[in-house]
């Protein structure tokens, strides 16, 4: 048996406040009048019966306040299959990740506010999973922690912007930061989604040995490669302020990545264009299911009433004796 609504149970102090009143005014209270032609009856009356009334209305109350927490019994059982895992999304926001060559609805935008995007879409389809969220471009940053509360890592997201932190691609510091996030398992299952558009070229951890430290803690690593294969759009500003672009080619480590992947026992992607980009997070959102079985109970019988029907008849049951045995004279 469960309760439904147990705070209720905070109200059982008044009954016994109750009794307890009852006793100590017991002790002050003549039950007769002191005429010496009543003193015989008063000698005949045990004082504890005389709590009978309250004692009655006490239970009754208590018997209430049990059917107003709810008592359930939980009649059909069955399996309820969720799934859980640990998840740190490392994202790169160095200053390449500003090149425009992938589009939302249609519109140009640059890499990062893309990844976002799509990552949003990522986090949405994991609810059962702790997720948290490291940036990197010269250094890393935890710019969130593993957490169920998805709604806070969204805001967090929504936060990151390009030159948050010094430039550069610490790729193997990233990782590590990642890992140092993962370090104490919770779940059978644990994984680091990472997203660069560049290669290596800071940090103090190199991308061979944090794969490798991936491997021993048992955490798989998908690596994704952002970004067009040759020339790309990038932003700047000519000498009138005007926005101009400019094209540029940016190299993505690909054979590294795709050793990064392989050391932990992970998987590269290619990403080089918005689809392709949200195809890739949902293949990963694909192959890492973790099932946990969970109890759950699909109807409830309600006992309640087995406690509001005695208490009924406690209180008609004092008021029967409050009115008759024990009917305080005038």
């Amino acid at each position: 048996m469960s309760f439904r609504d147990p705070l209720w149970f905070a109200a059982l102090l008044l009954p016994a406040l109750m009794l307890w009143g009852a006793r100590w005014i017991a002790r002050a209270r003549m039950r007769f009048p002191s005429a010496a032609g009543l003193e015989s009856a008063t000698h005949q009356s045990h004082p504890s019966w005389l709590r009978l009334p309250t004692l009655l209305r006490a239970i009754a109350i208590a018997w209430v306040v049990v059917a107003l927490a709810r008592p359930q019994q939980g009649l059909e059982a069955s399996r309820l299959q969720t799934e859980g895992i640990d998840i740190v999304l490392a994202v790169d926001i160095s200053g390449s990740m500003l090149a425009e060559d992938f589009t939302l609805h249609g519109v140009r935008h640059n890499r990062l506010d893309v990844v976002k995007d799509v990552v949003k879409e990522f986090v949405e389809h994991r609810p059962n999973d702790r997720i948290g969220l490291v940036i990197f471009a010269g250094r890393p940053y935890t710019q969130c922690p593993l957490t169920m509360d998805h709604g806070w890592l969204l805001s967090q997201l929504d936060r990151v912007e390009i030159g948050m932190v010094e430039d550069g691609t610490a790729i193997g510091s990233g990782i590590a930061t990642a890992l140092n996030r993962l370090r104490h398992p919770k779940t059978k299952s644990r994984i680091v989604v990472l997203l660069t558009d560049g290669v290596n070229n800071a940090g103090t951890v190199t991308p061979e040995a944090a794969a490798q430290l991936a491997k021993t803690l048992g955490v798989r690593i998908y690596t994704i490669g952002a970004g067009t294969k040759g020339l790309a759009p990038y932003p700047a500003t000519d000498l009138f302020g005007r926005r101009v672009y400019q094209q540029v080619k940016i190299e993505v480590d690909d054979a590294g990545l795709t050793k990064i992947a392989r050391l932990s026992g992970g998987q590269y992607f290619r990403a080089t264009d918005t689809e392709s980009l949200r195809t890739i997070y949902h293949e990963i959102d694909r192959m890492e299911k973790t099932t946990i079985e969970q109890p759950r109970y699909l109807s409830y019988k309600e006992w309640y009433p087995w406690f509001v029907i005695p208490a009924i008849l406690l209180l008609l049951g004092e008021a029967v004796v409050s009115e008759t045995w024990l009917r305080v004279l005038p």
